[in-house]
């Protein structure tokens, strides 16, 4: 007896490609359809989802509270170490590396300090410090590599640092905005700026956050179809809702709460000269190793929801094989069941 048919997608939206009945059709002999071999592969399952491409990290430059700005950089510079970030009263202010900011004169006869350290590990770095030991202590090498940076700047060579004489980041920075005006105060916000690591960031669905593993690989879709690769930075543990209003239902902002996912790109240069862009990235959510696949139109589906495959031996008969499915990758799929690897399955004709 014959059971009713209809045309079933599976997966990836690849539609297999017979039916047969539900009692199971004897072995037979005789076929024109191609076949291809039953494959031994590694396959994995991927789910896309929306982000914007933009900039690591979030600084904001303050003014020393004295003299007047003389230079600013415009948006989208890129300082490194030593080079000005602003400019007052004519001498640059430069960037030192460091985690912590100067909060005390460094100068000759100070106590020992992390601030110190992070001073001499500047002026090395910078070429001013042969013979300079980079420790916690100011000594005499100390001030001698700080005078020779200062000979270089063309500022008075005092021998000593103040705080407002450099501005301290963890790296480099890049220019986002600029709020002082030249010839205004040196006083407040003198600029905004982010760091130079490409980044990008998502807003997971917090009923999907199993994907997003950190350190994991993924492929980011940029705009105009380039595609780049990029991994996983960090997962956020805080889940936040969109806003609600008077016509929104109950539970809405529970069932659409993200928490937020970073990624980097492992070559920045591959975002060009975008500041910010829609992007898609490409998590894989499921990955098995060393299974056996077959393409997904050699699925053969029954009412009762059950799969097959037409198995040809050399002689030409054709055995069907109850099998029973696992990871869609593309135009294959992986199945379990009386298969060996190299077995011929029947594809429809493309």
């Amino acid at each position: 007896m014959t059971s009713g048919v209809a045309v079933l997608a599976v997966g990836t939206g690849s539609a297999v490609y017979a039916l047969r009945d539900d009692d199971r059709a004897p072995a037979s002999t005789g076929t024109t359809l191609p076949t291809v071999p039953v494959k031994r592969t590694d396959l994995s399952s991927a789910a896309q989802v929306d982000g914007s491409l933009g900039y690591a990290d979030s600084y904001t430059v303050l003014g020393s509270g004295s003299g007047r700005i003389t230079w600013l950089p415009a948006p989208g510079k890129v300082i490194v170490r030593g080079k000005a970030v602003y400019g007052v009263d004519g001498h640059p202010v430069p960037l030192f590396y460091g985690a912590m900011p100067f909060w005390r004169p460094l100068r000759s006869g100070m106590g020992s300090g992390n601030d110190v350290l992070e001073l001499e590990q500047n002026l090395t770095a910078l070429g001013y410090g042969p013979g300079l030991t980079v420790d916690r202590t100011f000594t005499s090498s100390t001030r001698s590599a700080i005078e020779k940076w200062q000979e270089a700047l063309r500022v008075p060579q005092t021998g000593s640092v103040s705080p407002t004489d450099v501005v301290l980041m963890p790296g480099p920075i890049r220019v986002t905005s600029v709020t002082a005006v030249p010839g205004g105060p040196a006083a407040g916000t003198v600029l905004t700026a982010s760091g130079t690591t490409r980044q990008v960031t998502v807003k997971m669905p917090v009923s999907s956050q199993e994907i997003a593993k950190k350190g994991a690989k993924v492929q980011i879709e940029l705009p105009g179809g380039k595609s780049t690769a990029g991994h996983v930075s960090s997962v956020g543990t805080v889940a936040t809702a969109d806003k609600t209003n008077a016509q929104s239902q109950t539970g809405e902002s529970t069932e659409s709460a993200t928490i937020t996912v970073t990624v980097t790109l492992d070559e920045s240069a591959d975002a060009g000269t975008l500041d910010g862009a829609p992007v898609t990235v490409e998590f894989t959510s499921v990955e098995h190793r060393d299974v056996l696949a077959v393409p997904v139109n050699a699925l053969l589906a029954a009412a009762d929801g059950s799969y097959s495959v037409n198995v040809v031996d050399d002689s030409g008969t054709i055995t069907s094989v109850p099998v029973e499915l696992g990871v869609f990758d593309g135009d294959d799929v992986e199945v379990t069941g009386d298969l060996t690897e190299g077995a011929k399955v029947q594809v429809p004709v493309s």
